[in-house]
């Protein structure tokens, strides 16, 4: 007969510890031997869990920004599943911005050779946080720059502009492994050239969308605008963005921007927060995560919908297989990680005293491509402890492990900076920004067969993790 997996001691985020120490003995699961490892992964590998959760939060809900319905819906789906595994809930209060889309035009109406009473469509869309033109738009001359360092040496013709930066996404870097340094360089111009832009005087700001795949396509993202100058801020198609720049090259450029999102008042929302105990060492923590929000365009399956529902499935193959973990596995579904991160924050803020007993931490947000295996920030002799996990991966193809000093994975940069060492899947992202922050981030670009290798992955780590006799360290981030 299974014991019950309803757990009935969670108490309030801040004494989370004291009360685990008080919990009475569990039996004692197999721990790390090589055939409960390949238990795992065979478990997760024959389970449609993690597909059926991200058909529920994509195709039932959404999109889900922070502060939106479809954020309070899912955290509501996302906490009730949990609970039907039979763990107890906490959801941990977290204020998050509410920014809402509005209309989003523009329009080319001034350039050299235009014919008489032709303009031209601009396909764009409005930033997280940008700021609004009037109701009836805004008409500006396009100074088109093509890096920071042009910024700088034109910085006198900014003021009253719309200042495009017109910088292409290196899919070629992408193609090579290389997809997040490729992602890193654009969207440095999507946080900081609004910003910068506004410093200067500029009416306005676009960017160049951050991603592949060019069938016209807005990525969509945060801005990087200060409260007291935002300024209109969208980004552009790459199409529509090279298209200004040979039109800016012809002679002078003007546009008309219809941007009318806004800026509310913080709104209430929620970490869900979810512990399968330990058995010997209950007080000390391995999380394993995603983040619940996502952009407003699509319902964000690959970010972060699927990595959600990949971590759920942790908790419903140990179920299946009544193991117990030594140390607290803990589950978290973070909140507002794409325009604040302030359910990372709030966390943090409630565990800073007992982050020295957070053993690990694993989050996925890079979508849910083939995975082979994990990037870790842990101490250099501590790689070879991982041998076993690696044996017991290599059969999906998972096993590669790699070690980095700092990973600084959105929501565990924090718990990382306090030194807890952080674990992310190794995924093929050679398409992930393709679609990434745009409409086009829906369930059928998920594939069902690698998701159940993302959730043997984070199964077996989080498990292996938890159950590892020996110390593996802090992680030692430099100090900024």
């Amino acid at each position: 007969m299974k014991r019950s997996f309803r757990l009935h001691h969670l108490p309030v985020m801040g004494v989370i510890a004291a009360a685990l120490l008080s919990v009475p003995a569990l039996a004692a699961g197999p721990g790390n031997d090589p055939a409960a490892l390949a238990k795992i992964r065979d478990t997760a590998m024959s389970s449609d869990y993690a597909w059926q959760r991200t058909e529920d939060m994509t195709d039932l809900i959404g999109p889900r920004l922070s502060g939106s319905p479809g954020a309070a819906a899912a955290v509501t789906q996302v906490a009730e599943a949990m609970r039907k595994l039979g763990a107890k809930v906490t959801l941990q209060p977290v204020k998050v911005p509410h920014w809402v889309r509005g209309i989003e035009t523009g329009e080319l109406v001034e350039y050299t050779g235009r014919p008489q009473g032709v303009t031209q469509r601009v396909v764009l869309t409005a930033l997280g946080g940008s700021g609004a033109t009037p109701a009836e738009g805004l008409v500006a001359p396009v100074l088109v720059l093509k890096s920071f360092e042009e910024l700088k040496t034109r910085a006198a013709e900014v003021k009253g502009k719309i200042v495009l930066f017109d910088v292409a996404f290196d899919q070629h870097m992408a193609d090579r492994g290389l997809a997040g340094h490729a992602y890193g360089q654009g969207s440095a111009y999507r946080r900081n050239g609004p910003r910068m832009a506004a410093e200067l005087g500029a009416v306005g700001a676009l960017v160049r969308s951050v991603g592949g795949a060019a069938y016209r396509l807005p990525h969509t993202g945060s801005s990087g605008l200060l409260e007291n100058a935002r300024i209109p801020a969208a980004a552009v198609t790459a199409e529509d963005s090279m298209l200004m720049a040979r039109l800016a090259r012809r002679g002078p450029l003007s546009m008309k921007l219809v941007l009318t999102p806004q800026n509310l008042p913080d709104a209430d929302s929620f970490n869900v927060i979810a512990d399968l105990p330990g058995t010997e060492k209950p007080d000390e923590i391995v999380i394993v995560s995603g983040h619940l929000d996502s952009w407003d365009l699509s319902p964000g399956a690959h970010d972060d919908a699927a990595a959600v529902a990949s971590a759920m499935a942790v908790f419903e193959v140990l179920k299946k297989l009544d193991y117990r973990p030594r140390r607290t596995i803990r589950f978290v579904a973070w909140m507002n990680e794409e325009n604040g991160q302030r359910g990372a924050a709030a966390y943090l803020a409630a565990e800073q005293a007992n982050a020295g007993k957070h053993f690990g931490a694993i989050e996925s947000d890079n979508g849910v491509g083939r995975p082979f295996g994990m990037r870790a920030s842990v101490m250099p002799q501590s790689v070879k402890l991982f041998a076993p996990l690696q044996a017991a991966l290599q059969p999906i193809g998972a096993n590669v492990f790699q070690r980095q000093d700092v990973l600084a994975t959105g929501d565990l940069a924090g718990l990382e900076r306090a030194g807890v060492p952080s674990f992310a899947p190794i995924v093929d992202t050679s398409s992930y920004f393709d679609y990434h922050h745009t409409p086009a981030d829906t369930l059928d670009k998920v594939d069902p067969d690698i998701l159940r290798r993302h959730v043997a992955l984070m199964t077996a780590t989080a498990w292996y993790l938890a159950n590892m006799e020996q110390d593996i360290g802090r992680s030692s981030v430099p100090k900024p």
